[in-house]
């Protein structure tokens, strides 16, 4: 059985918050090579709203055993499929479709 990918969403409150995050949407992965802040920025997005924040990329901002975009950033092309499991007090954890 392949082993599962998790990630955390985190940034929502620069887009639409988090409020509207529930269990089993679906959200898109969408790599940002030209993000200056961030060469391996991915950022997140929900059909209907566009951007709502990005894949976490720090061991301050991932939650639990979710990767950072910097690891799952060679395991996709330009984009990928992801799912949201749970919504808790620090973010979204999600996994890759």
């Amino acid at each position: 059985m392949k082993k599962k990918t998790y990630f955390t969403i985190t940034a929502t409150q620069f887009f639409h918050g988090k409020s509207f995050f529930e269990k089993d949407m679906e959200v898109k992965l969408v790599k940002e090579p030209d993000n200056y802040a961030d060469k391996e920025a991915i950022k997140v997005e929900v059909e209907g709203l566009g951007q709502v924040g990005y894949v976490a990329n720090s061991p301050h901002t991932v939650i639990g055993e979710s990767y950072s975009a910097g690891r799952i950033y060679d395991k996709f092309d330009d984009t990928a499929d992801g799912k949201v499991m749970y919504v808790v007090a620090d973010g979204i954890l999600c996994c890759m479709a």
